[in-house]
């Protein structure tokens, strides 16, 4: 008797050329999406960052004149002034903008 305890070539081929198919068709949709993903994460970082100058707001009397007003005072971390896309954030009279 044959002691048939492992995988064929032919099995572990065709186990690879399964797992080739599912990558050919996901990675071109994550290519694909990761300008939106990165547009969503700064609109989200955005209000993120108005929710803290409202806070300095309260707590000062008057609006921050920048993001690093808002990592002095502790309201954000070092590192938090930039979207995830990496574009800078502006405080102009307690609105956040991207700038360009």
């Amino acid at each position: 008797m044959k002691n048939e305890n492992g995988f064929t070539l032919i099995e572990m081929m065709i186990v690879l050329l399964i797992i080739s198919i599912l990558l050919i068709v996901t990675l071109p949709n994550i290519t694909r999406h990761n300008s939106k993903i990165n547009s969503t994460g700064c609109e989200a970082f955005i209000k993120m960052v108005e929710a803290e100058v409202q806070a300095y707001y309260i707590d000062n009397s008057s609006y921050p004149d920048s993001t690093e007003d808002l990592v002095a005072e502790g309201y954000l971390k070092e590192g938090q002034t930039t979207c995830p896309n990496g574009k800078a954030l502006s405080i102009n009279n307690g609105s956040v903008n991207v700038q360009q």
